[in-house]
């Protein structure tokens, strides 16, 4: 793919760096004290800085070994009232919600914030009052107190695992200079200014300042895998000052320095501060400062020494965690609104039944002398109390038991996730978890994914595949004597006494001809690879450990050591290497180190013969340009770095030039100038570079294949077709994160991809567009901004992503909006199309670039900060109504997790940061698609029956109470028998429903999978919405109708067959009820897709709990002990003996049943849905899918697509070089007589580099 020209910026702005990490928009206070000045400027308004200028009076202040210092007044800020307390956190964290004394009344407060609770809690207060009381307390109490009891049980759950989680890490040990010795004491006890010894592989509790360590220089090494997934280990070394005088015990107690410093922010890779120690001031930088979550290592069990500068909510991770946001589902949304819809219809029931019974009173009741009951109300009055007696009788169309089931469900459904044995990775013994319970229908719904890229898409291991070499390629399955093999075994390397055991080859004609020595050219392809590098070699006993920059150079190195080549040691001007069968060291003249612009690095070295050469190893792209016309096998080398691009392996190319003496003293002599230049050094070396790197002769190139998670592709190409969107958002460069994106087959040969300067000037025009026309703040601009046919991708920078998105400065752009907003109203010209002339622009702008990217296949956001990632899943959010699913691995995308409507945490190597604020939780990116495409879609499907069905049960059974109003003047009577009333979502109707919420499917698990369109539903939203509730909401009615009705009309002139007529109140009742009961047992039963012996056992036995329950509180025992509260005595045996009721039953559920199965039949055989054609071919496909199983063929490699450049040296962050180059990483030689200094020769020692 051709190099892409850079579109000119027509802003006001330069064009950002597309490698550079952007700053984040959370300014201090000290930062905003210069927007005064940018007030009084009036309209001459200033470029905004790229990156934030530093505290000219910082107002954080820290003193070492004095934790009294930061409790003086001035450090004290107002909480409460005249209450102050330090602003200083604590070190000790909080997550949980509760404590002894808080539970019950915070619980209940959150609890009472469901209108449905609180709902009830007032009917319960309205059935104590007699005047309106037609139903018992206790028909309200019972299922409320079983609500609230069993939503508290959960919380208190949580909550302890919360208190369990905290109280862990709140204990964790460490040793912290008290007194003037080191003790060892809790985490949750460390305050700001204490100084700390940490020893090999600890936890870092808080952000530090590193004050000296046991190895020279006070180097030591962090592993920040809980913070960026990344597991090549970060250099960090102290003040030179600190490590000479801060060794010992006695020195640290003494050590007083007070640190000025920013205000706590959350800059993951910024720090400005000074350190003032005996009237003289120091600099801490960057690479003086640990982070919390960071992992040290590498140096001995004696100590390191450290000086915390944040502790606790201050701390840079928990700056930018975020906040902690409450998450529910649409449908608990939906819910909710229906439940007011409910209200709303009850209250217009009421007042209806109220106006009628004020009526009927005036015209019949009041008139009838044996409805007199002595009160002398008037009718309007009357009519009043009846309102409130029927908001109580018809409470239950507000379902109290609706949320208690719903918990229900979901718990089921978060433990099916938990004990899923495809979602369980058993190389860690890592399961999935489900860290939530109320969010497991989302799964089904879920439209865009974000995704964090090192350690979620990819494995974070980088693997030496191939290599080409004079034109020739090695890597594929090949046997010694040079012959294909189509099955290849790895390489035995045996031979090789300091071989990783680890590496994997299957190219033995590689290793034969290095070992034969026949062929130079190879020889030198390994020498170049085991000298010119900056990774670091620690020996711990016969074992070799690499420290590399990258995880690409450690895989380079390691490839060169397997085959020979081994990197042993290296001095400040020395580099040993084993070549083969004897041991070398060469003279390190010049380490041209990498950088971003260069693309490229290079080492001068001085042979043992005296021979000086160059060897340098790039980017295609960088070194073709500086290959001698005369160099070979460049063609040939270019046919081989395409197909290595097209297999999506990360290339680099080798090269080396054989230098003169007097070439490199003149070379060197610059060298020296541009070193200690006081102005744009950096610049300076990069033009010395260019002159010696100039004429190179190739001699190959290698291919590495950053190692995908097992089922990256195939699942990202499953959720494609699921029609969702994957987002990739990462920190790594742009070429790193396109190149992952070809090897995932999220981006493909097929796509236009579209970059940030393309996309930039496409939203100018269109801002541009909207201000030419006169109505353009008034409708909405409807076209595509692609209108072509191609498939489209964007690959955009965070710099792009603040400048398109006007996110540099949220406050500072604030006060230049209003600028530019006043010069635009004062000035007749056109506004700069580059700047928004107010917050609408603004928005406007943003909503522009979500519909851009929205309609791209694929989109990839690299270069972000965490706090960016969680902007772009908020805009998605905002812009598209979205349901979100984020899914990371480390602390840097926790941000991102908290923001998503979903947040996913891979677990493993990399931390438990991501996990520990995650919904849910597995090893591997591959289970995502099980997780939605199974458990979501069952779950969604599950979720939506039920509701549907719920609502309908308690319409069909309220409703009873409405038509039966007609016919008892309106007086509040009920149809039922009030134990019936109480017990019918309790007993007589909750377990069939309930287990179709945990158990029903319409499809299983392998052919949810294999059609990924069965998620299309949970998407639209098309299973549970306002047109299904008001579908049950009639289907209700209907069947109220039909269970009132048809007993009604059988009673009227009935005899029964002992000559009496059973045509009274009670023995309605018990038909109606019974009709009631069989009609929504059988009527859940059609809705039931999976049917098990447990399905069937609820709906049999649930009809026949009702009827023993019924019999035995109609009868004549129970009444004897509570006269007054069964009084139905008798009527369920009086009226179930007569056969004519029986006959009333079986029709009144006939007609109920037979309109839905003729509707359900007609839906499935005119109008099938995916699923139900899924259904009616079950068996086909399972066949199907065993055949295919027993014929798995390998995937064929696809050649002559276009050629894509996957550079290493792209990805590649800056070395050790300058650590190298000043010694300070070398452990100094002990001092020695002057005269016996010459005999003595230093053996490096590296043991501790």
């Amino acid at each position: 793919m051709s190099v892409r020209a850079r579109a000119a910026s027509q802003g006001s702005l330069d064009d950002p760096d597309d490698e550079v990490v952007p700053y984040s928009d959370d300014e201090t206070d000290e930062e905003l004290q210069s927007e005064d000045d940018l007030d009084r400027s009036g309209d001459q308004l200033p470029e905004p800085e790229p990156r934030p200028a530093p505290a000219a009076e910082p107002g954080w202040s820290i003193r070492a070994n004095d934790r009294e210092y930061c409790n003086q007044p001035q450090f004290k800020k107002k909480v409460f009232l005249c209450i102050k307390k330090s602003k200083y956190s604590g070190n000790a964290i909080k997550t949980y919600k509760y404590n002894f004394l808080t539970f019950l009344p915070l619980n209940l407060y959150e609890q009472f914030k469901r209108a449905a609770n609180l709902y009830f809690l007032c009917l319960l207060i309205l059935q104590i009052i007699p005047q309106i009381s037609t139903l018992p307390w206790y028909t309200t109490l019972v299922p409320l107190v079983l609500v609230l009891g069993i939503t508290a049980i959960k919380d208190l759950v949580d909550d302890l695992a919360r208190h369990r989680m905290d109280k862990e890490i709140n204990n964790r040990r460490c040793d912290v200079l008290l007194n003037g010795r080191f003790e060892e004491t809790r985490w949750m006890n460390l305050q700001v200014g204490d100084v700390v010894r940490l020893k090999k592989n600890e936890f870092i509790p808080a952000d530090i300042l590193l004050l000296s360590s046991s190895n020279p220089n006070s180097l030591c090494y962090v592993e920040t895998a809980e913070l960026d997934g990344e597991t090549n280990l970060k250099f960090k070394m102290g003040l030179k000052v600190t490590d000479e005088r801060l060794q010992e015990e006695d020195q640290l107690a003494r050590f007083n320095a007070l640190i000025m410093c920013e205000e706590p922010n959350n800059r993951l890779d910024k720090f400005v501060g000074t350190m003032i120690w005996d009237a003289q001031s120091y600099p801490p930088e960057q690479h003086n400062t640990q982070i919390i979550q960071y992992k040290k290592h590498k140096t001995d069990p004696r100590h390191a020494a450290v000086m915390f500068r944040s502790t606790g909510n201050d701390t840079k991770i928990m700056r930018n965690g975020g906040k902690t946001r409450f998450k529910r589902t649409l449908i608990d949304k939906l819910m909710n609104y229906m439940v007011y819809t409910i209200f709303g219809l009850l209250v217009l029931l009421c007042a209806g039944l109220a106006i009628g019974h004020t009526y009927w009173y005036e015209s019949i009741g009041s008139k009838a002398w044996y409805l007199y009951d002595g009160l002398g109300y008037s009718s309007s009055y009357r009519g009043f109390l009846s309102f409130w007696g029927y908001i109580i009788i018809l409470n239950t169309m507000v379902p109290i038991s609706l949320y208690v089931s719903v918990e229900v469900i979901r718990l089921g459904q978060s433990k099916f996730i938990n004990w899923d044995l495809q979602m369980y990775y058993a190389d860690k013994d890592t399961p999935a978890k489900a860290r939530t319970t109320t969010l497991n229908e989302q799964l089904g719904q879920i439209e865009y994914i974000f995704s964090d890229k090192t350690g979620t898409l990819t494995q974070n291991i980088m693997a030496f595949k191939k290599c080409t070499i004079k034109g020739r390629t090695y890597g594929d399955p090949t046997s010694a004597d040079g012959v294909a093999l189509d099955r290849g075994k790895p390489v035995d390397f045996s031979w090789n006494k300091h071989a990783d055991n680890k590496f994997q080859f299957e190219d033995s004609f590689l290793v034969s001809c290095i070992r034969s020595k026949k062929d130079p050219q190879i020889l030198e392809f390994f020498k170049l690879l085991s000298l010119c590098h900056t990774v670091m070699v620690e020996h711990k006993g016969d074992e070799l450990v690499y420290q590399a920059a990258s995880p690409d150079e450690g895989a380079l190195v390691t490839a060169a050591r397997n085959f020979g080549f081994v990197f042993l040691s290296r001095t400040q001007d020395t580099i040993t290497i084993m070549e083969l069968d004897h041991e070398e060291t060469y003279e390190m003249l010049a380490l041209l180190d990498f950088n971003s612009d260069r693309k490229r690095m290079s080492i001068i070295l001085r042979f043992p013969d005296g021979k000086i050469r160059l060897y340098c190893k790039g980017a295609d792209t960088v070194i073709y340009q500086r290959l001698d016309a005369n160099s070979q096998n460049k063609e040939t080398t270019q046919e081989a770095l395409d197909i290595f691009a097209n297999e999506t392996l990360r290339t680099l190319c080798l090269c080396y030039k054989d230098i003169s003496q007097a070439e490199f003293d003149a070379w060197s002599q610059k060298h020296q100038a541009a070193s200690v230049s006081m102005g744009n050094r950096d610049e300076a070396l990069d033009l010395v570079y260019e002159e010696i790197e100039k004429n190179l002769l190739l001699i190959g190139a290698t291919a590495i294949e950053d190692k995908l998670q097992d089922g990256v592709p195939e699942t990202i190409a499953k959720l494609a077709k699921a029609d969702i969107k994957i987002w990739v958002l990462t920190g790594d460069k742009k070429e790193t994160a396109e190149n992952i994106g070809f090897s995932c087959q999220l981006l493909t040969e097929d796509m236009k991809i579209h970059y940030g300067e393309d996309v930039n000037v496409q939203l100018r025009n269109r801002q541009t567009q909207r201000r030419n026309d006169p109505q353009g703040r008034n409708k909405k601009l409807k076209e595509q901004f692609f209108t072509e046919s191609s498939k489209n991708a964007l690959v955009i920078t965070g710099g792009w992503l603040n400048e398109i998105l006007y996110e540099k400065k949220k406050k500072r752009r604030r006060l230049r909006l209003k600028k530019l907003r006043k010069r635009y109203t004062n000035s007749s010209s056109a506004p700069d199309s580059s700047q928004p002339v107010d917050d609408w622009e603004k928005e406007k702008r943003q909503e522009d670039f979500v519909d851009m990217a929205c309609e791209c296949s694929a989109v990839i956001c690299c270069r972000v900060t965490p706090k960016q990632k969680a902007n772009v899943v908020s805009l998605v959010k905002r812009y598209k109504k979205a349901v979100t699913l984020s899914i990371g691995d480390g602390a840097n995308d926790v941000n991102m997790i908290k923001t998503a409507d979903i947040g996913v945490g891979i677990s493993g190597q990399e931390g438990m940061q991501a996990v520990m604020s995650s919904d849910y939780a597995f090893a591997q990116f591959r289970y995502l698609q099980r997780l939605l495409l199974v458990h979501g879609r069952w779950s969604y499907i599950r979720m939506c029956k039920f509701l549907r069905y719920f609502f309908y049960k308690n319409f069909a059974f309220t409703l009873v109470h409405f038509w039966f109003s007609f016919f008892n003047g309106f007086s509040s009577q009920t149809a039922y028998e009030d134990w019936f009333i109480t017990l019918y979502n309790v007993c007589y109707s909750s377990l069939p429903v309930l287990l179709v919420g945990l158990l029903d499917q319409d499809v299983n698990d392998k052919l949810s999978l294999r059609f990924p369109k069965l998620y299309l539903p949970g998407q639209q939203g098309s299973l549970f919405n306002y047109k299904n509730f008001f579908i049950s909401l009639f289907h209700g009615v209907f069947t109220s109708l039909m269970i009132f009705f048809i007993p009604y009309g059988a009673f009227l002139q009935t005899m029964g067959q002992d000559g009496e007529a059973p045509s009274d109140y009670q023995s309605f009742a018990v038909v109606a009820a019974s009709s009631l009961i069989i009609t929504v047992n059988l009527q859940i039963s059609l809705n039931t897709s999976y049917w098990t012996f447990v399905n069937c056992f609820a709906v049999l036995g649930s009809i026949a709990i009702y009827f023993g329950v019924m019999f035995d509180i109609h009868s004549a025992g129970i009444h004897v002990i509570f006269p007054t509260t069964f009084t139905f005595t008798g009527a369920a045996s009086n009226a179930l003996r007569q056969p004519y009721l029986w006959l009333t039953i079986i029709l009144t559920v006939g007609i109920c049943l037979l309109p839905v199965i003729c509707i359900q039949f007609l839906h499935q055989t005119i109008y099938p849905s995916v699923g139900d054609k899924v259904q009616r071919n079950r068996k086909k496909y399972e066949m199907e899918d065993e055949e295919e199983e027993r014929k798995k063929r390998k995937p064929t490699f696809q050649r002559g697509g276009r050629s894509r450049r996957s550079a290493y040296a792209f990805s590649h962050s800056r070395g050790y070089a300058d650590l190298i180059a000043s010694g300070r990483s070398i452990r100094q030689r002990p001092r020695v007589r002057p005269e016996l200094r010459e005999s003595i020769r230093e053996a490096p020692q590296a043991e501790n580099i």
